[in-house]
């Protein structure tokens, strides 16, 4: 299963190609021939720029993908858990960015697919063009997108870009609705934060007034209460509700 994802989301990397302004025009896949000579005809030095871009948009593919779905708020949300817990680099980065990333692709799975069966394979079987399917697989990562950016960050972006408002979803720019949508992930990000760490604070709270009025003072109360901070993370079951949080979340909004 995840190596199909894996595979889908290779090709759908190539959807996120429009995001940029060049994708306003007519471009094609350019054939690629690895040499040295000059460019006689207009259409010889097209090729080398469609090459010289998508060499530019495969560097920039993890920033795409990490920027363009559910993997900052994942992000986010798990390492802001490791540190209420207050448990230092446990669980390890390596983990928590792996976990992160198999939830990522958990939740985009339906966006893939649909990408996969309305652009992907229509175009590989030769039924419709390079961009009727570039179109078509940037409208489920738009729909994703809007489902999930907050009206406010929207109408700053559509401000600060000095365009006409809006009618409808389909006028808002792509380059408009990402950074509507990254600003939206990290607000709900730390607003899914604060109130992980509620529970934990007030443990802090609590263990530091009793080593207070013991005349503890000397003693850290982060030691003491990262026992009390695990048995209560563990008796709640905490990585179940917040991955199951999490995953809700985001199928609430779609």
């Amino acid at each position: 299963m995840i190596r199909n994802l894996l595979k889908r989301l290779f090709l759908t990397l190539s959807v996120l190609f429009v995001f940029t302004p060049i994708a306003n025009a007519a471009l094609s896949f350019p054939n690629i021939n690895i040499a040295m000579q000059q460019a006689n005809t207009p259409q010889d030095f097209s090729n080398g720029i469609q090459i010289l871009i998508w060499l530019t948009v495969l560097t920039l593919a993890p920033s795409i993908f990490i920027m363009t779905t559910a993997f900052v708020r994942i992000a986010i949300v798990l390492s802001l858990t490791r540190h209420a817990l207050g448990a230092g680099s446990l669980p390890p980065n390596q983990v928590l960015i792996s976990l992160a990333l198999i939830l990522t692709f958990f939740v985009m799975a339906p966006t893939i697919n649909k990408i996969n069966n309305e652009a992907i394979q229509p175009y590989m079987n030769n039924q419709i063009t390079q961009q009727v399917a570039l179109e078509r697989g940037l409208k489920p990562v738009r729909a994703f997108m809007f489902s999930q950016t907050d009206e406010k960050q929207l109408a700053l972006f559509v401000k600060m870009a000095k365009i006409e408002k809006p009618k409808n979803t389909d006028d808002v720019p792509t380059y408009v609705l990402i950074p509507s949508f990254i600003v939206s992930e990290l607000n709900t990000a730390f607003k899914i934060g604060f109130v992980i760490f509620l529970p934990f604070l007030v443990i802090d709270i609590v263990i530091s007034s009793v080593l207070v009025s013991m005349g503890m003072m000397f003693l850290p109360p982060t030691t003491i209460a990262l026992p009390f901070k695990l048995i209560m993370f563990v008796m709640v079951d905490g990585w179940y509700l917040i991955i199951k949080s999490l995953v809700e979340g985001f199928a609430a909004a779609s």
